[in-house]
């Protein structure tokens, strides 16, 4: 925690990740919700402890799913006689679709898609659904 380095206007202070690995190789990380009640000496180490749990592998995760579970928002291909162009095959022209497709795959991450682990959706964890819901039912929606 001494390793903890002011940067920037706000004077946040950020930690060169000690634990680098091959998915995060240069990881800083920032406490920026300030609560007010880790400025003592004796909560140091559970600060620490919450500076160690910090990770993007989450949101990496999901931005993957988005990328292969949506064609038009998959990478740009490459070929051999593109000559370091790439192409755009499946890529909207109106910005108005992805946002109904990104709309469309968290409904279905949260309602629809169960964990391997225990069965349930993210709704049913939370209390907001008792069972996983039907994609027709998503699609097919009647108020």
């Amino acid at each position: 925690m001494e390793r903890l380095k002011t940067v920037g206007s706000w004077n946040d202070r950020w930690l060169n990740y000690p634990f680098p690995d091959m998915s995060e190789p240069e990881k800083a990380v920032c406490y920026l919700t300030d609560r007010g009640n880790y400025d003592k000496d004796e909560d140091k180490p559970q600060l620490a402890r919450l500076y160690l749990k910090v990770s993007l592998h989450a949101v990496d995760s999901y931005f993957n799913q988005v990328r292969t579970r949506l064609s038009p928002l998959q990478r740009a291909t490459h070929s051999s006689s593109s000559a370091g162009r790439t192409w755009y095959d499946n890529q909207p022209y109106d910005p108005r679709l992805v946002q109904k497709l990104l709309d469309l795959l968290r409904v279905y991450r949260n309602y629809c898609l169960t964990s391997r682990k225990d069965k349930k959706t993210p709704a049913m964890r939370l209390g907001l659904a008792q069972t996983p819901i039907d994609l027709d039912e998503v699609i097919y929606f009647q108020p």
